[in-house]
């Protein structure tokens, strides 16, 4: 801090003037010099000192908090860009994964439809068949009934 500002001359010469001896007025000026010395008082050089320094150390702060915002924005950004692409992969993984559940459901549909056609077929063979053996059976019914009409006639 500075020191304010003590003529002692011109404070003893007023004191002298005042009517004190020249040692009275030299002790007095000089106990008031030291009391000045003393005394931690600010001189307004001292607040403007002051108020340039906070003023700097302010703008430092803020030029440090500035750049911290901007690590923690590009970090924050990076991070973001990072699970984006994670997200994608996932997404990426998780058509292949429909796609081949896709292929192996279609692919057991068509073996599935394949299967019915071949039971459809056989059904068709086996009910050509019974049609067959049924008019064979149906044939001997009425070949026999024709020759026991027959000999019921003959009988007659």
């Amino acid at each position: 801090m500075g020191q304010v500002a003590f003529d002692t001359l011109q404070a003893s010469e007023e004191l002298q003037t005042a009517g004190l001896t020249s040692e009275q007025a030299k002790a007095i000026s000089l106990v008031v010099r030291k009391s000045h010395e003393v005394a931690d008082v600010a001189t307004k050089r001292d607040l403007e000192d002051v108020h340039k320094d906070l003023t700097v150390q302010i703008t430092d702060v803020r030029k440090d908090m500035d750049a911290r915002f901007e690590k923690n924005e590009a970090q924050m950004q990076a991070r973001f860009e990072k699970t984006d692409a994670q997200i994608a992969d996932v997404r990426k993984d998780m058509e292949a994964r429909f796609e081949k559940n896709e292929a192996q459901m279609q692919a057991r549909f068509e073996k599935t439809e394949a299967q019915i056609a071949l039971l459809r077929k056989d059904v068709e063979h086996t009910a050509d068949g019974l049609l067959i053996k049924l008019s064979a059976v149906m044939l001997a019914i009425a070949g026999l009934a024709s020759t026991i009409v027959t000999v019921v006639i003959k009988l007659l």
